[in-house]
């Protein structure tokens, strides 16, 4: 199972003011439309964060390329697509997208516990095809922009994940500590992450990232806070000094 916590072992000796122990913990959501955008924002943002997620908007525009751009800036990819479809044909792309070496891929828990599983085994036959480390499927609980899901539901697609051997599951915040008590092995990875005084854009389910860490997140996911701030460098040093002092 991939193991956010666990530095890069081709990491450079990271400045005192950056994020340190704290980078593998950290993810970099890089939510724009161009390659070369996307590698200015990851290689001035690299002291910060150790996992670069590639959404739908930047996979569609660069193609695989991009994730082995960032995998050569020390970066460990989260390809954060939310699969959705019929077992056979996310067995078959997974398999794909675990050849290209990245570390974790989203995949739709509402899908049910067969599509998941054809997840988990095409990304491990893709990544072992390629002489590579197996890569993590992460379950896609509610979105962070849905405000009116059941209460239920959550239970129900953390159990699937656990049922299909994900490696974790994405959710709010608020809905780690009970994911946690369902499914303590699994990682829990959290966006909608905003410090105090930044706008929630359309998230609806937001926190702190020190709320999210305090309730049990592994892995955070950060995108506009850091990346559509005036001074991108200043605001990631920081959320990591915000981080440092919750205590």
């Amino acid at each position: 199972m991939p193991d956010p916590t666990a530095s890069p072992e081709t990491a450079s000796p990271e400045p005192a003011n950056t994020a340190g122990g704290l980078r593998p913990r950290l993810a970099l959501a890089l939510d724009v439309d161009d390659a070369v955008a996307a590698m200015r924002l990851a290689r001035e943002l690299r002291p910060w964060f150790g996992v670069a997620k590639v959404g739908l908007e930047l996979f569609s525009a660069a193609g695989p390329d991009v994730v082995a751009q960032l995998q050569d800036a020390d970066y460990r990819v989260f390809l954060d697509l939310k699969m959705a479809d019929i077992p056979t044909t996310v067995g078959k792309a997974a398999r794909v997208l675990g050849a290209l070496g990245v570390s974790f891929l989203t995949v739709h828990a509402f899908g049910g516990a067969a599509m998941l599983r054809s997840a988990v085994d095409g990304l491990r036959e893709g990544a072992a095809g390629a002489g590579l480390e197996p890569a993590g499927v992460l379950a896609v609980t509610i979105l962070t922009s849905d405000a009116g899901a059941p209460p239920h539901i959550l239970g129900r697609r953390v159990a699937v994940a656990v049922e299909a051997r994900c490696a974790g599951f994405v959710c709010a915040a608020a809905d780690v500590a009970e994911a946690k008590q369902l499914a303590p092995n699994l990682l829990a990875v959290v966006p909608g992450i905003r410090p105090v005084g930044v706008p929630s854009h359309d998230q609806s389910r937001w926190a702190t990232p020190a709320e999210a860490l305090d309730a049990g997140a592994d892995l955070l996911v950060i995108g506009r806070a850091v990346t559509g701030a005036p001074d991108r460098p200043a605001a990631a040093a920081a959320l990591v000094d915000a981080i440092d002092g919750r205590h």
